[in-house]
């Protein structure tokens, strides 16, 4: 038994020795998958149009509050209203009645009121001038009489009030000055209360939404926080163009187009005439000259982290070696988009978006996305 014990430690103790002896094995140096995107050339975006459709900064459906039938319809398709124009109208008769009855109830109650004050007053006096003439509860009863009367009035002032609005509800006005772009009833025929009537459209100005790749976000973030116009040319119209402003640029992009919805703002022309629905495309003008003498980027702030106080810095990705290294950046102000670099990187690096906190010096990354940031300057 001895022996055999000897003979497995013997045994053990040369594989020690035999793996002990080999040359360790390395280690297979880890992969990181990394979000990153590739710093842009700002002129892509002046060259870019982006396609898009008017429409009415305001409409609506006009509906009455009421139902009945219609005894007016003056609203025509195309006509041009005015704020309070009368746009349709239904039989106001029975709403006259209704009226005219709830404002008989309240002027009886109010003769009522007249007389129980009248006699309220009366006990009082009596009441002054010889304490046992009348009794106490003769003059509570009256002042009860008088407070039920004045709040039957409050209640039937309530319903002539209401009775009132039905009547002013038999009137459908504009809201606005517009253009009628579509009534869905014929005169005469009974309506119910919310049925849609006339469609209004307020064209003084016109809005555009546009798609802007997520690549080219940041540049339009640029134009509308510097006030920059952008033009704009219709297909009914190919040779006129209108200057338009980003009024504003959606927070989210879509998840199968990966583009930003932005919307524009324009006057109406007074030499055309841009309805809703009309299709167009859009361009940024030439980028303003104020930003040509200090060029400024804007990332993502989740590509910008502080390793150290007083010091910001972004993972750089070389595209040849797909290795990631630390550089010093320095920031401006900050955007909806992300954050300006004023210096740092340059047009045509590529940067990690995401994740930065999990790299290391020289570690081989996977780029998972293609995306450029765009430049605005």
């Amino acid at each position: 038994m001895m022996k055999r014990l000897m003979a497995c430690t013997s045994i053990l103790l040369s594989l020690i020795a035999f793996w002990g002896c080999k040359d360790e094995i390395p280690q297979k140096e880890m992969i990181r998958p990394v979000q990153a995107m590739q710093i842009a050339d700002p002129a892509e975006f002046a060259k870019r149009w982006f396609p898009g459709q008017a429409k009415a900064i305001q409409e609506v459906d006009l509906a009455f509050r009421v139902a009945g039938p219609l005894i007016t319809l003056p609203a025509m398709v195309g006509d041009t209203v005015r704020k309070g124009q009368e746009l349709a109208k239904i039989d106001p008769r029975d709403f006259q009645v209704d009226l005219r009855s709830s404002q008989a109830q309240l002027d009886k109650a109010k003769a009522l009121l007249i007389k129980a004050e009248t006699d309220y007053e009366r006990l009082i006096r009596i009441q002054k001038r010889d304490a046992g003439a009348v009794s106490q509860a003769q003059v509570d009863s009256n002042q009860q009489k008088v407070e039920s009367s004045r709040a039957e009035i409050r209640s039937l002032q309530a319903a002539v009030d209401s009775a009132q609005d039905r009547l002013d509800y038999t009137v459908l006005k504009a809201p606005y000055d517009g253009l009628v772009t579509a009534t869905y009833v014929e005169n005469y025929e009974d309506v119910k209360a919310k049925q849609p009537i006339v469609r209004l459209i307020d064209h003084s100005q016109i809005e555009m939404i546009v798609n802007i790749p997520e690549s080219m976000i940041s540049h339009a973030d640029y134009l509308k926080s510097a006030g920059n116009v952008l033009r704009v040319r219709f297909d009914p119209f190919p040779d006129r163009e209108i200057e338009a402003w980003i009024k504003e640029i959606g927070k989210e992009a879509s998840q199968t187009t990966r583009t930003y919805p932005v919307t524009l703002l324009m006057e109406q022309p007074d030499d055309i005439k841009i309805l809703p629905g009309m299709a167009g495309n859009a361009a940024s003008t030439a980028p303003p000259s104020g930003m040509k003498d200090q060029p400024q980027l804007v990332i993502p702030e989740t590509a910008v982290f502080s390793p150290s106080e007083n010091k910001t810095v972004v993972w750089i990705i070389d595209e040849k070696s797909k290795k990631a290294s630390q550089r010093e950046v320095k920031t401006g102000k900050l955007l909806g988009s992300g954050i300006t670099v004023l210096e740092g990187i340059e047009p045509g690096e590529w940067i990690a978006t995401a994740g930065v906190h999990y790299l290391k010096e020289g570690q081989q990354v996977r780029i998972l996305s293609d995306s450029t940031v765009e430049v605005a300057k």
